[in-house]
C-alpha cells in the first residue's frame, strides 16, 4: 500500500541525547516496518542535524526524495522531559519542517503512487506552507483516504484549526486527554466514548474516529461498528513514538480490511510494544507484536 506522510522531522532532544522523530515521520517509519511504501513530505535545514536526519531515515528505509533541504531554518528539535515514562515536550520554532515544498516533477511523482492514504497531524499544519502544500497533495489524489492524527502540543494546537483539519479528515485519531479537552471546545459529550466517537464522526462526517485509552486499550468506531479493545499489560520505558506506532498499525489494519476488533487489537499491540521499548522507533518486529 502506498502512503503520504506529511509533517515534522526533528530530532527528540532527552536528557541523555538525541533521538530522530517527530509524529509523521515516526509513523511513516513504522508504516515502513509492516511492509507499506511511504512518500514523506517534509523539510530539515542546511545543517549537521539535517544531514543527520536524512542519514537516519536511510538506515530506517524510509526516503527522503520528498524532503527538502531548506535555507535560513534549522532542522527541527524539540526537548523532551519524561515522568514517569511519560513525555512533555518543549518545541522550538520556526524550524525546517514548516516550510516543505515540492516541484512539479515531485508532485506528479505522488500522484503516479496513486497514494491509499494521507497522513497528517496537528503541529505541522499551523504552518501555511504545510497546509498549503497537504491542499496541494488531496487536490491531486483526492481519493486517498484522509487520516488525521490530533496530536496536540502546547501552543501548536489552535482550537480553529483542529476544526479545521477535523473537517478535512477521513478518520480521526486521538488520545483520551485530547478528546476530553476537545469535547467542551467543539460541543462533543466527553463520556462514554462511544458517544464522543459517534457525535464526532457525524459532526465532521467522517467515516472513523479512534481514541487511545493508554493501559485499558483502544476505542474504534469505523462505517458505523464501534468496538472497544482491551490494552496489553508492559513494562512502560518511555511512551514517545507509541502513539504514531499504534497509528501506523490501525492504517495497516484498515488497509487488510481486518475486522475492527483485529484491527484494534493489532495497534495495541505495537503500541505497547513500542511504548516498553527506548526511543520512538525502536528495532521491532510484526511477529514480536503479535506475541504480546
Amino acid at each position: 500500500m502506498n502512503i503520504v506522510s506529511i509533517g515534522e522531522i526533528l530530532w527528540d532532544v532527552f536528557p541523555a541525547g538525541e533521538r530522530l522523530g517527530g509524529a509523521p515521520f515516526n509513523f511513516s517509519a513504522h508504516a515502513t516496518r509492516l511492509g507499506h511504501h511511504v512518500a514523506f513530505l517534509s523539510g530539515v535545514g542546511q545543517d549537521a542535524l539535517g544531514d543527520r536526519a536524512l542519514d537516519e531515515m536511510s538506515r530506517l528505509g524510509v526516503g527522503h526524495d520528498f524532503v527538502a533541504r531548506v535555507a535560513g531554518a534549522p532542522t527541527g528539535y524539540v526537548t523532551v522531559q519524561l515522568r514517569a515514562g511519560e513525555p512533555t515536550y518543549t518545541i522550538h520554532r520556526p524550524a525546517a519542517y514548516d516550510f516543505p515544498s515540492l516541484d512539479d516533477t515531485q508532485l506528479r511523482s505522488i500522484s503516479r503512487l496513486a497514494p491509499h492514504f494521507i497522513y497528517y497531524g496537528t503541529l505541522a499544519q499551523a504552518s501555511p506552507a504545510v497546509r498549503s502544500l497537504t491542499r496541494r497533495v488531496i487536490e491531486t489524489w483526492p481519493s486517498a483516504t484522509r487520516f488525521y492524527d490530533v496530536n496536540l502540543r502546547p501552543n501548536n494546537d489552535q482550537p480553529a484549526l483542529v476544526e479545521e483539519l477535523l473537517s478535512g479528515a477521513h478518520i480521526v485519531k486521538l488520545n483520551h486527554e485530547e478528546a476530553l479537552r476537545l469535547a467542551p471546545l467543539l460541543s462533543l459529550p466527553p463520556v462514554p466514548v462511544e458517544a464522543f466517537c459517534r457525535t464526532l464522526a457525524a459532526r465532521f462526517h467522517t467515516s472513523g474516529v479512534c481514541v487511545t485509552l493508554g493501559s485499558r486499550g483502544c476505542a474504534l468506531l469505523h462505517d458505523g461498528q464501534f468496538v472497544e479493545c482491551h490494552g496489553v499489560s508492559v513494562s512502560v520505558h518511555d511512551a514517545v513514538g507509541a502513539g504514531d506506532a499504534f497509528s501506523a498499525a490501525l492504517v495497516h489494519g484498515l488497509s487488510q480490511r481486518l475486522p475492527l476488533a483485529e484491527t484494534g487489537a493489532l495497534a495495541n499491540r505495537v503500541g505497547a510494544l513500542v511504548a516498553s521499548r527506548p526511543g520512538a522507533i525502536p528495532d521491532w518486529t510484526l511477529a514480536e507484536a503479535l506475541s504480546l
